[in-house]
């Protein structure tokens, strides 16, 4: 067993946490499921280990999905082991991604650039490279701490309303508001919201990434939800959430990262021209049916389907005496060995470049997490690759262990070996 995360933070809603309405419906349940991110040390064994619910629901209203129990920030970014800077592609699209709003948006050295969820500085630092002052909102201190050791000044608090009214008084309004993979974390998202349009300037533009909500369902991405993960975003869900509070969604793009995103574009209304892409994407998706139940009826067999194909491959793999690792020790990785009951009868170990991890053990299923450089040295035959969303970085990393015969196993959205 493992060692409790937390007291007693859990929060079971059935009303919806954007518009408010009754009667969500359940798409999909992946049982109880430890802290995604609760890494163990091997002296945590001796006691229990605290599971919450892991339940996905749909608002009838606004066809939102947000999961039904949540688990207080406080308890889950307090202290945080991801670092967005131990992955290349993170960090070649942050660079791409700020150089390009530099010359979008006219952002200088009289500019002002904040990002909530700023994480170790990944993002920042190539603003704060070309002398654009600069403000990250990282609640995770530990993370706070590395970030400013790069010289981003960095508040370690959680953003919302009223951090946004003390930022205000103390002269600071945004000419640009980024946030990745941030919006999804936040169980009060009306009062994230209105923050944000709080400290953004009058022809300030906000930039907004999270994991698309028609990729996940259709091709059953069980693995990106977890307890950090409140809510899945479509378009559609995300309109009436802005409006509510004064912001105009004025384009949007699709994007492959993460197993397909979405980046959002919104400001002050009448002050950007909203896009065509806001339309199209809005009129695909009443085309497949998201504001409806059917289009989620299918989502769970999906999953199923998916954990019946890994656990099979695993299965036979191991009856014929090969050896199987797995690599990365991520959330998302939680979320897929806990709901497929993967443990140690089956998998060595977990491979992580992560330092910060090494040494721990994955929650619930409790692996030994050691170094990627383990993977060489071990030649498993066969390895797990959780962090499936960054293959080909991972893939070429490892060009040596596959040149020697090693293989990598691919779960999401079919088993493929390669």
């Amino acid at each position: 067993m493992g060692a409790p995360r937390i007291g007693s933070p859990i929060t079971t809603r059935l009303t919806c946490r954007s518009c408010g309405a009754t009667g969500g419906r359940l798409v999909l349940d992946l049982g109880s499921q430890p802290l995604a991110n609760g890494l163990l040390l091997p002296q945590d064994l001796a006691r229990d280990e605290s599971c919450f619910p892991l339940k996905v629901l749909v608002c009838p209203n606004c066809w939102l999905l947000q999961i039904s129990d949540v688990i207080q920030p406080g308890e889950l970014f307090t202290d945080y082991p991801y670092l967005s800077s131990f992955s290349d592609t993170m960090l070649e699209a942050a660079k791409t991604a700020a150089l390009r709003y530099m010359a979008d948006f006219g952002i200088g050295q009289d500019s002002l650039v904040l990002e909530i969820g700023s994480n170790d500085g990944y993002l920042l630092k190539n603003f704060v490279a070309a002398g654009v002052p600069s403000l990250g909102i990282e609640p995770a201190a530990n993370i706070a701490r590395i970030s400013r050791k790069q010289g981003i000044e960095t508040l370690a608090k959680f953003f919302s309303a009223d951090l946004a009214k003390e930022l205000l008084t103390s002269g600071k309004k945004a000419d640009l508001i980024l946030g990745n993979n941030v919006l999804a974390h936040s169980p009060e998202i009306n009062d994230f919201v209105a923050g944000l349009a709080l400290l953004l300037k009058r022809e300030g533009c906000i930039v907004l990434e999270f994991p698309y909500a028609c990729d996940l369902v259709e091709r059953g991405e069980f693995d990106t939800i977890y307890h950090e993960h409140v809510f899945y975003f479509t378009l559609t869900s995300l309109l009436p959430l802005f409006d509510r509070h004064n912001l105009t969604i004025v384009d949007v793009e699709r994007m492959p990262i993460h197993g397909g995103s979405l980046r959002l574009f919104a400001s002050h209304p009448g002050i950007l021209q909203v896009q065509q892409s806001v339309a199209s994407l809005l009129d695909e998706e009443k085309a497949k049916g998201v504001m409806s139940p059917a289009y989620y009826e299918d989502f769970e067999e999906r999953v199923r389907d998916i954990r019946s194909g890994v656990v099979n491959q695993l299965h036979v793999l191991k009856a014929k005496g090969y050896s199987i690792a797995a690599y990365g020790a991520s959330a998302k990785g939680s979320t897929l060995l806990n709901y497929c009951a993967i443990g140690v009868e089956v998998i060595d170990f977990v491979a992580d470049r992560n330092r910060a991890k090494q040494g721990r053990l994955t929650p619930g299923t409790h692996l030994p997490i050691v170094s990627a450089e383990e993977l060489l040295l071990r030649q498993p035959d066969y390895t797990l690759l959780l962090t499936w969303n960054f293959a080909d970085e991972i893939l070429a990393q490892q060009s040596e262990y596959r040149r020697r015969g090693g293989r990598f196993i691919i779960p999401i959205p079919e088993v493929k070996i390669v």
